[in-house]
C-alpha cells in the first residue's frame, strides 16, 4: 500500500547543506536566493553570449582550415597498412582450419607490390593492374586499399622521375585515373568511394601535379662516348627495331632519331608487329590498300589497336596453383601439397588476376 502520511522526505520541501548539517529553508530565504541567483545567472548568461559569438566566430574561420589539414595528415600518413606477403591464400569456401574468402582489396593489400615496381621485371605488370583497376575496379576496393593503391603510385611516379623511362604509359594511367575520378567524385553521395570529399579533392590535385612533373620532366641525353645505335649495321638495327613491341615507340625513335627514320617506316617491320599482337582474322577484316596496290602496315596497326586489345606480354607474372589455391609471383615458392606443382601452376595476366576475384 502506498504510504499516505506526512513525511519530511516529500517534495515541496527545499533543503540546503551548511556546516551545522541539513536545514530546511523558508519562503522568504527562498525568494532572496532565487532573485541573488537570477541575477548572477542573467550576468552569467550575458558573458556566456558574448564569449560564444566570439568563439563561433574564431570557429568559422578555422573549422575549414583544420578540417582540410586534418585530411590531409590522413591522407599523406605512409604507414604501411599491407603485409609484404609473397604468396596468399585465395578460395571461395572457408574452413575451420582455415579463412578462406579473399577479396581484390585484400589481395592487393597482402601481396607485395611496392616491392615489385622496384623490380623491372614486373613493373610493366604492377601498372597494368593499376590501369585496370583505376578503369573500373576502384569503388571495389576497401579504404584501407584504396589508400594502398594511391601510395604505390605515388612510387610509381617518383621511379619514373627518377629513372626518366616508361613516361608515357603512367601518363597515360595518371589520365585514366583522373578521368574515372572525376566521374566517380560527382557520385559521393551514393558511397561510391570511401573516404572524405576533401581526401579525394587532394589526391585529384596530386594527381595533377605529378602529371605536370612528368610532362616537364627533361631526358638527359647519355654521356658515354662508346658505340650508339646509329653505329650498328642496318641488319641489327632492325634487329634492335624488332624487339619493340609497340608502334608508339617506333613513331618515337623515328622522331628522335633522325638518321633512324627511314628504317622505322620499313614495311615488313610493321607487318611483323602486326601479326604479333592480331590475329589474320582481325587483320583481314581491317585491310588498307595504297595507291601503289600495297597493304598499309603502319596504318594497319594503329586502326587494329583502336578496334582490338593488343597481346600482352610480360617478364614476371603472378601465378595461380589450382591444387592448393595459392597466388603467388613466379620466382617464388608457395608451400604446394601436389605430387608435380608445375602442371597445376598458371600464369596469371593483369586481366586474369582481376577475374579471379569475381565470385
Amino acid at each position: 500500500m502506498p504510504f499516505l502520511g506526512q513525511d519530511w522526505r516529500s517534495p515541496g520541501q527545499n533543503w540546503t547543506k551548511t556546516q551545522e548539517g541539513w536545514k530546511k529553508t523558508t519562503a522568504d530565504e527562498k525568494n532572496n536566493n532565487v532573485s541573488v541567483e537570477s541575477f548572477c545567472k542573467a550576468e552569467e548568461e550575458e558573458e556566456e553570449c558574448f564569449n560564444k559569438e566570439n568563439l563561433l566566430i574564431s570557429l568559422s574561420y578555422d573549422m575549414a582550415a583544420k578540417k582540410r589539414k586534418k585530411d590531409q595528415m590522413n591522407n599523406n600518413t605512409k604507414v604501411p597498412y599491407f603485409h609484404r606477403e609473397k604468396w596468399i591464400y585465395v578460395h571461395k569456401g572457408s574452413t575451420k582450419e582455415r579463412h578462406g574468402y579473399c577479396t581484390l582489396g585484400e589481395a592487393f593489400n597482402r601481396l607485395d607490390f611496392c616491392s615489385a615496381i622496384k623490380d623491372t621485371r614486373r613493373f610493366n605488370y604492377v601498372v597494368r593492374l593499376l590501369e585496370l583497376i583505376a578503369k573500373s575496379k576502384l569503388p571495389s576496393l576497401s579504404g584501407v586499399a584504396q589508400k594502398n593503391y594511391m601510395n604505390i603510385l605515388e612510387r610509381v611516379v617518383q621511379k619514373v622521375l627518377d629513372d626518366q623511362q616508361n613516361v608515357r604509359p603512367i601518363k597515360e594511367l595518371l589520365q585514366m585515373l583522373y578521368i574515372s575520378l572525376c566521374g566517380l567524385v560527382q557520385d559521393m553521395g551514393k558511397s561510391v568511394l570511401v573516404g572524405n570529399i576533401n581526401t579525394w579533392l587532394h589526391r585529384m590535385e596530386n594527381i595533377l601535379q605529378w602529371q605536370q612533373q612528368l610532362d616537364n620532366i627533361q631526358i638527359k641525353r647519355p654521356t658515354s662516348t662508346g658505340m650508339s645505335l646509329t653505329d650498328l649495321p642496318v641488319s641489327l638495327q632492325l634487329n634492335i627495331m624488332q624487339r619493340l613491341t609497340d608502334g608508339r615507340d617506333l613513331v618515337s625513335l623515328g622522331q628522335v632519331c633522325p638518321e633512324l627514320g627511314p628504317l622505322t617506316e620499313d614495311r615488313l617491320l610493321w607487318k611483323r608487329l602486326c601479326q604479333y599482337h592480331f590475329t589474320d582474322r582481325q587483320i583481314r577484316k581491317r585491310l588498307m590498300v595504297s595507291d601503289k596496290g600495297q597493304l598499309e602496315w603502319k596504318k594497319m596497326y594503329f586502326k587494329l589497336s583502336r578496334c582490338y586489345p593488343r597481346r600482352e606480354e610480360y617478364i614476371d607474372t603472378l601465378h595461380f596453383c589450382s591444387h592448393c589455391h595459392i597466388l603467388f609471383w613466379k620466382d617464388t615458392n608457395h608451400p604446394c601439397t601436389a605430387n608435380n606443382p608445375d602442371s597445376c601452376t598458371m600464369a596469371l595476366s593483369p586481366q586474369g588476376f582481376i577475374n579471379l576475384f569475381n565470385f
